[in-house]
């Protein structure tokens, strides 16, 4: 594999997860009845390492995908979208998993099943770590699915956050819930709250810090991680925006309004896209989730989880629609 800290050319970026092919509905109705599907590209991880490469920064994403059909079409989206795929391995053991997802005309949050089980990347482990690790690298991106995968892929996942601190790159976490990869309800909070003590940067959604904290408000979940170490806090509010912390104050920051919600999964990690751009860019934490709110509400308002990610001139278009209210 390519050593990227001998690179001058090293990602800015770098996150790890499971790249799955998506199936979209293209009619209305229960995942059973639809007869025709279109394709596209899923993972949490790998919309953000797409949304990040579509504004310009160097992306490394770390991942395994089967020797199959689906495999084949992730690694050229990866190549299309300029992502850095040398820390991608074909595995030939093991399928790459993939999902369905519903077609809700009213903007409800889609029915979604995942066939991932078994997959090539619940394989990932220490055999993919970097060989000179992250020297180089400014920023870790890791979400609550990457770590839930297996224990290899956590494994994985704390080595990297130790080459993160040996590099002095900045970690980030997102929980990303997904109760299915854990064995249980009190094992899913224990083990998130513990990566997210470990993070520079935590994005929790507002049902989630609830979750994970047991607090109510979005005030009160961002001290609860503040008082444990978290350097800064942002809490995802929905349409009603975000909600920022750290050491140099509090804010409520305003969401975009949206005439019409098409697709609501993506919306998330289109948020981490800006909120990741934007304090690369040197911005401050609310100016980082404004971006965030604009992506997100931009992401919400296309079919597919990735294809509302925009490049830098459409940021600035979104950014400029609640300048003009």
């Amino acid at each position: 594999m390519a050593a990227w800290g001998r690179d001058v050319n090293a990602p800015h970026v770098v996150t790890v997860g499971e790249a799955m092919a998506l199936l979209v509905a293209q009619t209305p109705g229960p995942l059973a009845a639809v007869e025709h599907f279109s394709r596209s590209s899923a993972g949490a991880e790998l919309n953000v390492a797409t949304g990040l490469a579509r504004l310009g920064w160097r992306v490394g994403y770390i991942s395994r995908v089967g020797q199959d059909p689906f495999g084949d079409y992730l690694l050229a989206t990866l190549d299309r979208e300029g992502i850095d795929r040398s820390h991608v391995q074909v595995d030939t053991q093991h399928p790459t998993g993939f999902m369905l997802k519903s077609r809700e005309p009213e903007g409800q949050d889609p029915q979604i099943a995942y066939f991932r089980k078994g997959s090539a990347a619940s394989h990932l482990g220490p055999d993919d770590v970097p060989v000179q690790g992250l020297q180089g690298v400014r920023w870790l991106h890791l979400t609550g699915i990457s770590v839930a995968l297996s224990d290899s892929a956590r494994a994985l996942a704390q080595t990297l956050v130790q080459q993160a601190r040996a590099a002095g790159a900045a970690v980030s976490f997102d929980p990303n819930l997904r109760a299915r990869l854990w064995p249980s309800q009190t094992a899913m909070v224990s083990g998130l709250n513990a990566w997210a003590a470990q993070a520079d940067l935590v994005m929790p959604g507002l049902s989630e810090g609830q979750l994970l904290t047991g607090q109510t408000t979005p005030q009160d979940i961002a001290s609860w991680y503040l008082d444990r170490g978290v350097p800064q806090v942002v809490i995802k509010l929905g349409p009603q925006g975000a909600y920022v912390a750290d050491a140099q104050g509090r804010a409520t920051v305003p969401g975009f309004q949206v005439q019409r919600v098409v697709d609501t999964v993506g919306a998330g990690d289109g948020f981490a896209v800006g909120v990741l751009s934007a304090l690369l860019d040197g911005q401050s934490l609310a100016d980082a989730a404004l971006r965030g709110n604009a992506i997100g509400a931009r992401v919400v308002q296309y079919v597919g989880d990735s294809e509302g990610l925009p490049d830098p001139e459409q940021l600035a278009m979104a950014l400029q629609v609640r300048s003009c209210k």
